[in-house]
């Protein structure tokens, strides 16, 4: 019911909707979307600008939602057994999980100590958790974020949240900093991100890049301490932000859809599974050649996978995909970056157009910023419309 399956249910139902009957399986009654929850971290969104229900979608004729969650799927049989104990038959099965932690890569920390060092990479609580930990912390402390190493779920995310948190930190807590302990030596829209810092920030944010002591190797939860590789440091912040490598959810991998990387690999014009048929994963999950694991990719995949099945059922030609995605970072409330790129299905994946899309001039000034940082806002809206309905 995330991106990628609220989408995908709806996009089924539009494409046809006098022979497809479509069931949405949700455990949530109200989504938070990860997407714009850097927002909340910053101090300039609420929970509730982030939650979305589903009464739109759940109308009947022929779209229905059950809020339980799917525990096994019987690919042989076609069946999904829900936590409540019931089945659902299915001739064609969509799944959009969503990722899990590699917690057993993690020295020093597994799955509970989440409540006390949160990744918030999950929508809802972990926000919630991280940020009455910003607020708890008093002027002068050192706020740690540690990202994943590639690949992982929102690739800028991580450095909007330091932008954003440095936001907060200079409105509240000026004598505050945040410091960076990165497992990768580069990242996305990095250029960017490090002007904005530079011109809003100065020296509050201070990032070391993995070979240069940003890999952590070990985290104490309850010490607050984390240590890096590079001679095996050690950093006891005020607020510890550590995000652990990833992979496709759970519920996938029971299901014999993950393959060794974690991941799921697919027909990438039907995202249909390359390990059982008649199952599609899409967003996050899934193996989508140059396409990144961000929300903008999940909704086109969605509507992709919708048309592929409709095509599929009614025995017409598949179309060829052509898909986008645009991924909007906030450095401040009013300062914008963007990047975007189209994906075409060619020699069974799906590559980058050339030419296509773009990245936010390096040289810009304050408008053009304030400009994109509204886009951002507006772009928000019109997806979460587009999905949720």
């Amino acid at each position: 019911g995330g991106a990628g399956g609220a989408t995908a249910a709806r996009y089924l139902r539009k494409y046809d909707p006098d022979r497809v009957r479509v069931t949405l399986v949700e455990p949530k009654k109200q989504y938070h979307t990860c997407f714009g929850g850097n927002w909340y971290l910053g101090g300039f969104a609420d929970m509730a600008d982030l939650s979305h229900g589903y009464k739109a979608l759940d109308r009947g004729n022929g779209l229905r939602v059950v809020h339980d969650t799917a525990e096994e799927v019987d690919p042989e049989n076609r069946k999904v057994r829900l936590s409540g104990g019931s089945m659902l038959a299915y001739d064609r099965l969509v799944m959009a999980p969503g990722i899990d932690f590699r917690w057993e890569e993690v020295d020093g920390m597994g799955p509970a100590d989440a409540e006390q060092v949160p990744h918030a990479w999950k929508g809802g609580e972990q926000y919630r958790i991280l940020r009455r930990q910003l607020e708890a912390m008093d002027d002068g402390g050192t706020v740690a974020i540690c990202p994943p190493a590639n690949p992982f779920r929102c690739p800028p995310g991580p450095y909007e949240r330091v932008s954003l948190i440095a936001h907060y930190l200079k409105q509240n807590k000026p004598r505050s900093k945040v410091l960076v302990l990165d497992a990768k030596d580069s990242f996305s829209k990095q250029g960017l991100f490090q002007e904005g810092w530079r011109q809003l920030y100065g020296d509050r944010i201070e990032w070391v890049p993995g070979s240069e002591g940003g890999l952590v190797s070990r985290v104490e939860p309850q010490a607050g301490k984390v240590f890096t590789q590079e001679g095996f440091q050690e950093h006891t912040p005020d607020v510890l932000n550590f995000t652990p490598p990833q992979r496709a959810a759970a519920i996938a991998r029971r299901a014999d859809l993950a393959d060794r990387t974690g991941w799921c690999p697919v027909n990438q014009k039907t995202f249909e599974s390359e390990r059982h048929p008649g199952i599609h994963v899409i967003g996050d999950a899934a193996i989508a050649g140059a396409m990144p694991k961000s929300g903008h990719s999940a909704n086109n995949q969605g509507k992709m996978v919708a048309a592929a099945i409709v095509s599929l059922v009614q025995g017409t030609a598949v179309p060829e995909p052509s898909m986008a995605n645009t991924c909007y970072s906030l450095i401040g409330p009013e300062y914008g970056i963007s990047v975007a790129a189209v994906y075409r299905h060619r020699g069974g994946k799906l590559v980058s157009v050339e030419g296509a899309g773009g990245v936010s001039p390096a040289e810009a000034d304050a408008f053009f910023r304030m400009r994109e940082a509204r886009f951002t806002r507006g772009w928000y809206q019109a997806i979460t419309q587009d999905i949720f309905g």
